[in-house]
């Protein structure tokens, strides 16, 4: 998918899309590109969106559907719902390497949120919860490695990493929300 859409969207340092400019394929960088359709255009952006935050289709329809009950915009109430999900915000504390990482972590059950443990990547964490690693979890490796070059640099989340503690401040704005997708063409791509 990162090499379909020509960015990393993965969050790899290896990603293949850094190393090959050209779409995947059997004729490689020699074959054109066509020009895409509107709804390919729409098609595309809701599959980016997707991909970055490891959904299924079912899943992304059912946030989408919740941010269309809220009020303000979709595309802004979709986006924050998917960044306040328990994992996401692992990922944005940078206590993991990549999205994948996160939701194995989570799903392992080495994170409490407000001092109960959660187990469900997608837990909808609100503003003033606290992400706590849990006590037996600390020593692996992975969390360890992570947690000692932690320096996340968003607004609206905040890390102690002597504790290794995370708190939601506030629900983030747009421009706050670190995702290479245009949420306008997601609500476009809904609402046919």
């Amino acid at each position: 998918m990162c090499r379909r859409v020509g960015e990393p969207l993965c969050g790899s340092p290896k990603c293949p899309a850094l190393k090959r400019s050209y779409p995947p394929g059997q004729h490689g960088p020699n074959m054109r590109q066509r020009k895409l359709s509107e709804y390919g255009l729409r098609l595309l952006e809701k599959q980016k969106a997707r991909h970055v935050y490891g959904l299924l289709e079912r899943q992304f329809r059912r946030y989408f559907d919740r941010a269309s009950k809220t009020r303000g915009k979709t595309g802004e109430a979709l986006l924050q719902l998917l960044e306040t999900r328990l994992d996401t915000l692992v990922y944005r504390l940078e206590l993991a390497r990549s999205m994948r990482q996160a939701r194995q972590l989570v799903s392992h059950g080495h994170f409490l949120v407000n001092g109960r443990k959660v187990d469900i990547p997608s837990y909808q964490v609100k503003p003033g919860d606290v992400i706590t690693v849990r006590e037996k979890s600390r020593n692996l490796q992975a969390i360890r490695e992570n947690a000692e070059t932690a320096n996340p640099s968003l607004p609206y989340i905040e890390l102690d990493p002597e504790k290794l503690e995370g708190k939601l401040l506030r629900l983030p704005e747009r421009d706050e929300i670190p995702v290479a997708v245009d949420e306008t063409l997601i609500v476009e791509f809904y609402s046919r």
